[in-house]
């Protein structure tokens, strides 16, 4: 299997390259389950963030464990979660549709109303592992703004493809697209 070594947070990893067309190969960033690289790229994200931010939101469900390192890490008892699909408990739902580089079809972000609620007047950092298309982050933005919130950060560990030269996200580190043989698309 081809891999490409991602440099990050003082770490070194080696993201499989996996097909999402004939032309088209991303590497897969995964966190689940790597503790070490999740708590780094926390807090190294947590040294280039704005100091003015009240709470973090991200999607579900690759930017979980990475924000929950981040509340942590930063003394806060809340982050909010958009979800992928309505839970029982979930009340005036505010959503958005949103289309992945690593999703098929198109998806919705739900957000529960409570949550929404809490957004209001506050100043959101929105987090996420990976930025590619600025679908889930625009998602997120209409989000918080339809809540009341106002965006004042957008962080990812990595920027993908389009979104490397964007200078409106925070980023660790950039990863490429990739040919079908494995070498980085300019």
């Amino acid at each position: 299997m081809m891999t490409h070594e991602l440099h990050v947070a003082g770490l070194v990893r080696h993201l499989p390259l996996c097909p999402i067309s004939p032309t088209l190969y991303i590497g897969a960033f995964v966190m689940f389950g790597d503790t070490e690289l999740t708590e780094a790229c926390a807090a190294a994200l947590l040294e280039r963030a704005p100091e003015d931010f009240d709470v973090m939101i991200t999607a579900e469900s690759k930017g979980i464990p990475l924000i929950c390192a981040m509340s942590r890490q930063k003394g806060q008892n809340r982050y909010v979660l958009a979800r992928k699909s309505v839970k029982l408990y979930m009340k005036d739902v505010v959503q958005f549709e949103v289309q992945s580089i690593t999703t098929a079809a198109r998806q919705t972000l739900y957000l529960d109303g409570a949550d929404a609620e809490y957004l209001k007047g506050k100043r959101v950092l929105i987090v996420d592992d990976v930025i590619s298309t600025g679908a889930s982050l625009e998602a997120l933005e209409h989000i918080v703004t339809e809540s009341g919130g106002e965006v004042v950060g957008r962080m990812a560990v990595l920027a993908e493809g389009d979104a490397i030269p964007r200078t409106d996200i925070t980023y660790l580190s950039p990863l490429p697209l990739f040919a079908p043989d494995g070498t980085p698309l300019a």
